[in-house]
């Protein structure tokens, strides 16, 4: 059933190419596969046009490796300063000089490492999507002859301590959910559905074993996404209610705690399916 539930889900995947770099070009950048155009870059790097061979130095190789690590610290910067930048204002209206001032830099500083905001829009979605996986990653070495509950249950606490240290996160993939976006397509195909293809088997075993609710398991899967991004999604409301930061790790391990015991901890508790 998964693999029926995947193919019913099949988009065709979409690409996009580079266009002139202008602040409102707006979605007229993204094309479908086929179509990329020779200024792309690879993955939100730095154009080849804009490479240069660097003389090494002074200092030697320790000089060089202060020089990557600066450079690998103001592209973490600039990214994380992106996602904020388009989780609050969104693709068309986001600005690649407000990026810049988010994260202390100049302009040209900025372009020198993605060419224009399509280039870094599509870094920033790599960016933190690996930053998923790698968590996602580290639970890959569970115990395979846990029952599939307690599997599900380390996949989500992955998600979930993702979400409450990247509460922008959330806003950015909101933005991104509309419909028509041209993006969205892209991030389906490249992030969410490898996810999803891990997931919905999960899933699908623990309803058998009736330790979840019977139901689509695609609509599962996004009904425990919504639950554990209540915090970031509402974090200004639920400060002003109770005067606490619920993203503060003693309030997300409260919150943690009553999604466990609500959704994880009921094995067995639900009807086995036919």
């Amino acid at each position: 059933m998964a693999e029926a539930i995947l193919r019913q889900l099949a988009l065709r995947p979409f690409h996009f190419g580079l266009g002139s770099g202008s602040e409102g070009e707006g979605q007229a950048g993204f094309r479908n596969a086929g179509e990329m155009t020779n200024s792309s870059t690879i993955d939100g790097d730095v154009p080849q046009r804009h490479r240069r061979r660097a003389a090494s130095p002074p200092g030697g190789r320790s000089s060089e490796r202060r020089e990557q690590q600066r450079s690998i610290e103001t592209r973490i910067a600039i990214l994380t300063a992106a996602l904020a930048e388009f989780a609050e204002n969104g693709y068309d209206a986001a600005s690649t000089r407000n990026i810049g001032r988010r994260a202390g830099i100049h302009n040209t500083l900025l372009t020198y490492h993605f060419l224009n905001k399509e280039a870094l829009w599509r870094a920033t979605a790599e960016h933190f999507f690996a930053e998923i996986a790698a968590q996602l990653g580290q639970t890959a070495a569970y115990d395979p002859s846990l029952p599939p509950i307690d599997k599900l249950r380390e996949e989500f606490r992955s998600f979930f301590r993702f979400i409450v240290a990247r509460p922008d996160f959330h806003q950015f993939m909101i933005r991104e959910s509309q419909p028509g976006n041209p993006r969205l397509p892209w991030l389906i195909e490249t992030f969410i559905r490898p996810i999803m293809t891990r997931t919905l088997p999960l899933i699908q075993a623990a309803q058998q074993a009736g330790q979840l609710p019977q139901g689509h398991p695609v609509l599962l899967y996004y009904f425990l996404v919504s639950i554990l991004t209540v915090l970031s999604a509402h974090s200004a409301e639920i400060e002003l209610h109770s005067g606490d930061n619920p993203l503060a790790l003693d309030r997300a391990e409260q919150y943690w705690a009553l999604v466990d015991q609500m959704v994880f901890a009921g094995g067995g508790a639900h009807p086995a399916a036919d």
